[in-house]
């Protein structure tokens, strides 16, 4: 299962998608899943556009309600106009909730895309065109990293 919020330009949902025909995966939005269903599920994604450097607050609310117990395989992935700062990366606080709440963490995985949020909406927005098929196959790959292990 792979549990996505993508909500300005389907970028993130292209990117489960594809993660999804590789995992043989179901993509919801987080409203769509019954927590106990994540019980049953041998590995779990869980992505979202970044939003000031955050995951949508759909999605980490979603995360934060979960009950603490004893759980699968999960994965985390993002879209974002930016790339992860190595020495802030985005996906941490997303990993280490999932952590606590008794997930084992398999991989992330985070690539460019579209971005129209203030101050690049005047402009057009930045990373046209994003995610691209290189980004695509990028995200294929990682996918099929996570299948085969």
């Amino acid at each position: 299962m792979i549990v996505c919020a993508s909500v300005s330009h389907g970028n993130t949902k292209q990117v489960a998608e594809v993660m999804g025909e590789v995992l043989r995966a179901r993509v919801v939005e987080p409203e769509q899943v019954d927590p106990a269903e994540l019980a049953a599920a041998d590995l779990v994604g869980f992505g979202s556009g970044i939003f000031l450097r955050a995951f949508h607050p759909r999605l980490r609310d979603f995360v934060e309600g979960l009950e603490v117990r004893s759980r699968g395989n999960a994965f985390v992935f993002a879209t974002s106009g930016f790339p992860e700062a190595r020495f802030q990366p985005f996906t941490r606080p997303l990993v280490e909730t999932l952590e606590h709440k008794g997930f084992r963490i398999a991989g992330t995985f985070s690539c460019r895309a579209f971005d129209t949020y203030l101050p690049f909406k005047p402009l057009g927005g930045i990373r046209k065109g994003r995610p691209n098929a290189d980004d695509l196959a990028a995200a294929r790959t990682f996918a099929e990293g996570l299948r085969d292990t």
